[in-house]
């Protein structure tokens, strides 16, 4: 299964608007329900250059097509990353299923794909 990408500023501007915002120690995820799963990244400048900046774009989008398969109710996701010395694709993956696991956006397969709570730092 494929996830579609939001592409429409029509789209973005309701996720935003009235989406519900999640966060995890290297990102932020706003989902809205919809009729399919869709996702959108936001990456800007202050990222650092283009280079790095698709590079967490990549990140992201295979952490996010790793889980996504087992996200179930459709929704229309906006991931944005916190700023950070370095990204890795574990990280975000595990983010990424600890705010869906939080959210309760996750189907219940028996073989639950992370159990236990998120790993949040204290504040």
């Amino acid at each position: 299964m494929q996830y579609l990408r939001l592409k429409k500023k029509k789209d973005f501007l309701k996720v935003l608007k009235a989406g519900k915002r999640a966060h995890c120690r290297s990102l932020s995820v706003i989902y809205f329900p919809s009729d399919a799963v869709k996702m959108a990244v936001c990456v800007g400048k202050k990222y650092g250059k283009s280079v790095k900046r698709n590079r967490i774009k990549r990140l992201l989008r295979e952490a996010f097509r790793s889980v996504q398969g087992s996200v179930s109710p459709a929704c229309s996701f906006l991931l944005i990353p916190k700023e950070a010395e370095e990204y890795s694709y574990a990280a975000f993956r595990r983010d990424i299923l600890c705010i869906l696991n939080k959210e309760k956006l996750l189907e219940d397969k028996g073989n639950a794909a992370h159990k236990g709570k998120c790993p949040l730092p204290k504040a």
